[in-house]
């Protein structure tokens, strides 16, 4: 079951101008830049928030090398 996250009012300013974007999405851990691209999440223009869904957050934790060693381990 995949339920669409649909956010109309940004959670951190109370913004209304806050959309669903897609992009490449960059993240960087312990010094080393990683990158996850064509990510959907929602991003306030006015603060800058970021809102991401159960897929985001997993493409996200794919890429990230924070998890690649608990991934490994797990294997």
């Amino acid at each position: 079951m995949n339920i669409e996250l649909e956010i109309k009012t940004c959670p951190t300013c109370g913004s209304g101008g806050i959309k669903r974007v897609k992009k490449v999405w960059r993240g960087e851990y312990q010094g080393k830049a990683y990158s996850v691209p064509s990510l959907s999440f929602y991003e306030c223009p006015d603060c800058g928030e970021k809102v991401y869904d159960r897929d985001a957050m997993h493409r996200i934790e794919e890429k990230s090398p924070a998890l690649r060693r608990t991934r490994n381990k797990a294997a």
